[in-house]
């Protein structure tokens, strides 16, 4: 990079980063360019490539653990059986609402490698429940003195599958909740979700807890803001929805910019010069290079 450029890039992250000063780099389901999707491996990875957030996502298990998955199911485009042989793509058969996490966990979701990403590793990785993978973190970045990341985490939840592939919002809100209280302090935690009634309600019962409001082909920044009826912390869109009219408008109301999900170098270079918080990424090593 152009040394005009490396400063133009510097004075965006000073510029934009709010009131904690930090520039905002998200590995998204840990680092899944490189590694695993919400793997424990992909969330040590991200941290040696120095993330400043983990982001994940959680579902709930028939025994009501919280677990660490995209897909409320064991999905046959990532995983293998406990024996190496591939599942059935009938996700119903492979519900993990319906499933304990004794039988979850025996599922190889990182041998089969993610066929969209071809620099990611293959190695066996399981499906980990939400407090190993905070335990895990924790206990590598102390071992090795490292800066403490935060953590977003999204519940996964939708209105048409309540009771079906997960419980209602309001139990899965609540064992989230009192999953993590007990593992972090609440200024190292946000919650994420589409789902408006799982914000809503985390926003009446935990205020405290700070949340950011995903959105994809609902973007529209006052309408979602009206419909949620509160200022979130966080507004999260598809990366390709911003604009700079929406961003100044948010920013006047003390909300923080940070859009998902920007993979390619041309895309982080646009995406820094619209002045955001903070970055989703499958590959936060490249939002760190194209920073540095």
């Amino acid at each position: 990079m152009k040394t005009g450029s490396k400063f133009y890039f510097i004075l965006i992250i000073l510029f934009s980063c709010g009131k904690d000063n930090q520039f905002d780099i998200q590995g998204h389901r840990g680092v899944r360019g490189l590694m695993p999707e919400n793997s424990i491996q992909g969330f040590i990875k991200s941290i040696d490539i120095g993330v400043t957030t983990i982001e994940l996502d959680v579902v709930i298990s028939r025994d009501f653990k919280v677990v660490v998955s995209h897909e409320p199911w064991i999905s046959s485009i990532i995983c293998l059986d406990s024996l190496g042989l591939k599942i059935s793509d009938d996700f119903n058969k492979l519900n993990i609402y319906k499933i304990n996490y004794d039988q979850i966990k025996k599922y190889d979701c990182g041998s089969l490698k993610n066929p969209n990403f071809l620099l990611q590793e293959k190695i066996f990785a399981n499906k980990p429940l939400l407090k190993e993978v905070i335990y895990e973190v924790e206990k590598y970045v102390e071992k090795n003195d490292l800066r403490t990341p935060n953590y977003n985490i999204e519940i996964k939840s939708h209105k048409e599958g309540d009771d079906i592939f997960h419980p209602h919002f309001e139990k899965f809100s609540d064992l989230v909740y009192s999953e993590i209280i007990k593992l972090l302090p609440i200024e190292r935690f946000n919650i994420q979700s589409f789902d408006f009634r799982v914000l809503k309600y985390f926003n009446k019962k935990y205020p405290k807890i700070k949340l950011s409001v995903l959105v994809d082909n609902n973007y529209n920044p006052k309408k979602n803001l009206n419909d949620l009826g509160f200022v979130p912390y966080i507004f999260s869109p598809n990366f390709r929805k911003l604009n700079i009219l929406d961003i100044k408008y948010m920013k006047s109301k003390k909300i923080k910019i940070i859009p998902w999900t920007v993979n390619s170098y041309n895309d982080i270079t646009q995406v820094l010069k619209l002045n955001v918080d903070g970055i989703i990424s499958d590959y936060p090593e490249r939002v760190i290079n194209t920073i540095e």
